[in-house]
């Protein structure tokens, strides 16, 4: 009798290796959604220093080189180290507010020591937290985990407004918008979205690459290419560590890093959690606590370069979805891209031609299939119970109250401003506290069992 041979076990999405020319255009991909996130923080600290053009760049050099590392470690993974997932990281916007009160509060020579000082001692602290952090995940039912899901996608909504208004991460609404920016973000909108429509195979998975292309060559003609960058970058060029001065360790510094980095872990928790939904591998305790491991060890090399710390970045999350590239080698050679551009500041600014009114319409696409992806979540639980429905709605209002008006809680103590002022930790604490609330005194939500 011959006996059937069973079938040769089919690789994970996420675990396919593409062919050499498709990750490097998914690679480039990544990287063009996720440039103008990572050199933003910089930027503004480099501004709050008083850093000249040259220390300027090299700043932003060593936030590129850190990044990739960083995503390096994530995408691949080494020992208990990364997630292995297709996760981009970089530098957190969490960390900015304490970075210039710590700035403001120090001479301008121990400004940068004393906060990189302070990020390396956080860094060290995130990793060994990692473990326990993880254990999270059972706080996260689908009613948690889809309202964090669609803040994050919600919450980033500012960032695309102000990219497409030209005023950076954030739009104030002080000003009208130029019509030039309305017509670059809008041609670019049009293009991804006929891209995924009309194209097909690997093709359609570059729609977003394909419309910042044809945003970035309209927007030419209407005066938003900025060559600037060009002109002022050195062609070979590295940042040594500690090249800014050897780190000072402050209490006071290290309390106000530590808050902003329970952030980073509470966004970078929720960002894979979602990513896992996405992909179809759903992070368990020990994919988070590796992926936590990989990014406080990220945050401390970042600080021995040069850069601030590391967080998972909820921007690329929406590029999986959209484009449907789960491989996480495609992610691995974005951020060995990251770190040629570290090596080469003049092809980092080739990547910042593109005008950040092209990348608000391609935002717009990116973001909102975040906030779709936590809908669809949300679909899993039984919204029908008024519990439930209650949980989701007190949430998403508290979470959302730092995107609408953002000086809200800028009246509470420090550190409890510092969580607050995070949309996505504020919802995130706000529906894992009602939902343990409600849960044990026997309401009819769904148990914790259901997270899978």
């Amino acid at each position: 009798m011959i006996h059937a041979q069973p079938a040769a076990l089919e690789r994970h999405p996420v675990d396919e290796l593409p062919r050499p020319w498709q990750l490097v255009a998914g690679g480039l991909q990544h990287i063009a959604a996720m440039l103008a996130g990572v050199v933003a923080p910089p930027l503004i600290i480099g501004a709050a220093v008083g850093l000249g053009p040259k220390d300027q760049g090299l700043l932003i050099t060593a936030g590129l080189f850190s990044a990739g590392l960083a995503t390096l470690l994530q995408a691949l993974g080494w020992w208990r180290f990364g997630s292995r997932l297709p996760l981009m990281c970089g530098a957190s916007f969490a960390v900015v507010a304490p970075t210039l009160a710590i700035v403001k509060t120090t001479t301008p020579a121990d400004a940068l020591p004393t906060v990189y000082g302070a990020t390396l001692v956080v860094g060290v602290l995130a990793t060994l937290a990692a473990p326990y952090f993880s254990k999270l995940r059972r706080f996260f039912p689908p009613v948690v985990g889809g309202t964090v899901i669609t803040l994050i996608g919600l919450s980033l909504l500012p960032v695309t407004l102000g990219w497409i208004h030209g005023t950076g991460e954030g739009a104030d609404g002080s000003s009208s918008v130029p019509m030039k920016n309305l017509a670059a973000a809008a041609a670019t909108l049009v293009v991804v979205l006929l891209a995924h429509r009309f194209l097909r195979g690997f093709a359609r998975q570059l729609a977003l690459l394909i419309g910042l292309l044809v945003g970035s060559l309209i927007a030419w003609p209407l005066g938003l290419v900025d060559t600037s960058p060009l002109h002022h970058a050195a062609a070979v060029g590295f940042v040594p560590p500690f090249h800014f001065g050897a780190p000072h360790f402050a209490i006071g510094a290290i309390v106000s890093m530590g808050i902003a980095m329970l952030v980073v872990m509470t966004e970078s928790t929720a960002t894979m959690m979602a990513l896992g939904e996405i992909v179809d591998r759903p992070a368990e305790e020990r994919t988070l606590a590796d992926g936590l491991r990989s990014v406080g060890i990220g945050t401390v090399v970042s600080a021995a370069l040069g850069g601030l710390a590391c967080s998972a970045f909820a921007q690329n999350v929406g590029l999986v979805a959209l484009c449907r590239m789960y491989s996480r080698y495609i992610v691995a050679m974005s951020g060995a891209l990251l770190v040629l551009l570290g090596f080469f500041p003049v092809a980092s600014s080739v990547v910042e031609l593109v005008p950040k009114p092209v990348l608000g319409g391609a935002g717009l696409v990116l973001f909102g299939t975040v906030a779709a992806g936590g809908i669809r979540t949300l679909a899993k639980a039984d919204l029908g119970d008024p519990v439930n429905s209650l949980i989701v709605g007190v949430s998403l209002f508290v979470g959302m109250t730092p995107t609408v008006a953002p000086a809200f809680y800028a009246g509470l103590p420090g550190p409890v401003a510092t969580i607050m002022g995070s949309g996505i930790s504020a919802g995130c604490l706000c529906s894992i506290v009602l939902y343990q609330v409600f849960r044990l005194r026997g309401s009819a939500a769904e148990p914790i069992a259901e997270t899978s």
